[in-house]
């Protein structure tokens, strides 16, 4: 699992979405979305990814979020193959 934070919004991005970034695929576990009020002139997407075989992980809480590998992109980087 990894925390991604997309700069911008790469179109129908949900929650249980499919995306593809950096080459592989990954599920969206969660995604919230940041900077519609006072942040940046673009909003920013914080997601948790992961494969499919980390999604009870996930459910479960099995894991430590601020000890997770956090990865930065733009939105251009970043396609949802699924929604």
């Amino acid at each position: 699992m990894k925390n991604l934070i997309i700069n911008g919004d790469p179109g129908d991005l949900r929650k249980d979405a499919v995306i593809e970034y950096d080459g592989e695929q990954y599920v969206c576990f969660s995604v919230k979305r940041q900077g519609d009020w006072h942040g940046p002139d673009r909003p920013q997407l914080w997601c948790t990814i992961g494969q499919e075989d980390e999604r009870e992980a996930y459910a479960r809480r099995q894991y430590i979020p601020m000890h997770l590998e956090t990865l930065s992109t733009e939105a251009e980087a970043v396609s949802v193959v699924e929604a």
